[in-house]
Parts: structure tokens; sequence; C-alpha cells
């Protein structure tokens, strides 16, 4: 639940423990749910890494566990006890008892899986439902709101690529190829082939494609007066795209890769690749194309 567009907290969801406190803030608490001890010392960089991101999803369990953080340089009884020669390290207690753990800094996925074997499936975290609200503004026209959103999820996770590409898209609806591109300079190396960056590079490429082509009442005519022009139907295919006319250009380039498989290198065919890549595999047009295409090719 987000209230006024953050996640609700508890009281006494998280909180530092010392020795003395260890038995009611761990042992106490974990009778009543599971409850995470992360081990952690000011001078561990790692330590550093994971805080931010195990508070994070821990405040999205909304009180299905609890974080106790202890300072093994002020407090080591405890880590001693446990056997813990490496931090950060976090033990899961249940019962009063230590049931699992994990060592070194996890991205949010895994702490996330983590936490859902010992409490069940979470449902979406913060981030995960502000990208929702997104795009639900964003489908109902409400660009501005979608953007607000998008922004506020980058906020929180500034190399979310589901929040970059949906601001990329949102430029790309208003004709901003430039600022589109501009917005996929967030996205870090190491996410660049993620399939939601790759279909909104796509679209780039293919608004960029359509803004030279004018418009479709000059190409419509030439594929009239000219039915195996393959490139005048192939630049209306393009030009329909930009105008979400998606059957209509599917249709196109199938019809040339009917008619001549082999013109421009097996243009056509690496077209309509493009189209399915930038609309998403889940895409009905995706869908209806790549059932014509294989109808086409396999039959």
């Amino acid at each position: 639940m987000l209230v006024n567009g953050e996640a609700a907290e508890q009281p006494g969801l998280i909180k530092d423990t010392t020795t003395q406190g260890f038995r009611q803030d761990v042992i106490a608490e974990s009778m009543k749910q599971p409850v995470l001890v992360d081990f952690w010392a000011p001078w561990c960089g790692p330590c550093k890494q994971l805080t931010p991101v195990i508070e994070k999803v821990v405040k999205e369990a909304r009180g299905k566990v609890k974080l106790v953080k202890m300072n093994i340089d002020e407090f080591p009884d405890i880590s001693g006890q446990l056997g813990i020669q490496s931090i950060p390290a976090v033990i899961a207690f249940k019962q009063g008892q230590p049931i699992d753990g994990f060592m070194g800094a996890q991205p949010e996925g895994q702490i996330k899986a983590f936490i859902e074997k010992l409490v069940g499936p979470m449902g979406p975290g913060e981030t995960e439902e502000l990208i929702t609200a997104a795009k639900a503004a964003a489908e109902a026209g409400d660009a501005a709101g979608a953007s607000e959103l998008y922004a506020g999820v980058l906020q929180l996770e500034p190399d979310n690529v589901a929040a970059i590409a949906g601001l990329a898209r949102l430029h790309l609806d208003v004709g901003d190829v430039e600022g589109a591109t501009g917005i996929l300079t967030m996205v870090p190396e190491a996410k660049v082939a993620d399939p939601a960056i790759v279909a909104v590079k796509a679209a780039i490429e293919l608004a960029a494609q359509a803004a030279a082509l004018g418009d479709t009442a000059e190409l419509e005519a030439k594929v009239v007066a000219n039915p195996k022009d393959h490139q005048a139907r192939f630049d209306l295919a393009l030009a329909l795209n930009a105008r979400e006319r998606r059957e209509e250009a599917v249709d196109h380039l199938i019809a040339i890769i009917k008619a001549d498989r082999t013109w421009n290198d097996d243009g056509a065919r690496k077209q309509l690749l493009q189209l399915f890549e930038a609309w998403g595999p889940m895409d009905e047009h995706t869908i209806a194309g790549r059932r014509k295409l294989s109808a086409l090719l396999f039959s």
C-alpha cells in the first residue's frame, strides 16, 4: 500500500540493537514474525551497499518480517557466538532460532526471494506499484502524471529500466525522438540488453526512419499505381507504423515477403521482426503478425 506515494512503514520495523537488547529485539520478536539480523560495521563497504536495499525490501514486506541491525565493532559477542566471520551477514530468526541466512551484498531481487522463502509472496513492491500506476496513466493519456510517477521510481532506483523505458516512450509518443534518445543515456551498461530497453531503441530507430518519409498519401498512391514497387510499399509500412496503423504495416511487409523474399536482402522480413521487437512480444499486433509470417514461411 502506498501512503502519499510512499510505502507505509510500521513503527519498530527496522531498528538497531545491542548485546543486551538482542534477546528482546530478536529472540522474543521472532516468536511473532521472522526477524532478519544484519551484522555490519562502519568500515564495511558492502554493508553500506546492502543496507538501503534490504531496508527497502523489508518495508515492502509490510510487517511480515522485521530487520534488526547490529554493529559488530560495538557489540561483537553475538556474531562471535554465531560463528560469523565475514560481513555483511544476514541471519533470519524464527521462533527464537536462526533458520537461514546469506553473506555479502545482494541485489534486490535475491533479497526479496530470500524473504519470500520465510513469509510467502510479498506482492508488488513500491516501485512496481508506481510503474503500474505510470503505465495506467500513460494509457489514459495523462503523460504528465505518468512522467511524474516514472520520475518517482527513478528517485528510488536510478537504474530502473522499466521507468527509463517508460519515460523514453512518453517522449516518443509526442514525436520527441531526440528526447527519447537522451533518456536512454541513463541506462547502465550492464542493462543495455534488457528487453524493455531494446524495444525502445527499436522504436526510436523506426521513428527516425518514418520521420523522413512524409505523408502516407503519396506512398499509397505509388503502391496502387505499381503493386510491385516494393520500396514504396516498404516505406509505406514504416509510415503506417508511425501512425499506429500496425495491422496495415504488417500486411504490406507480408505482401513484399510473399512477392519476393529476396528483395533488399530479405529486408521486409527483417523490418517486420524489428516492428515486433519495438511493439513487444505480447502486443496483439506482434502476435497476429508472427502468425501471418509463420503461415507464409512454413506453409
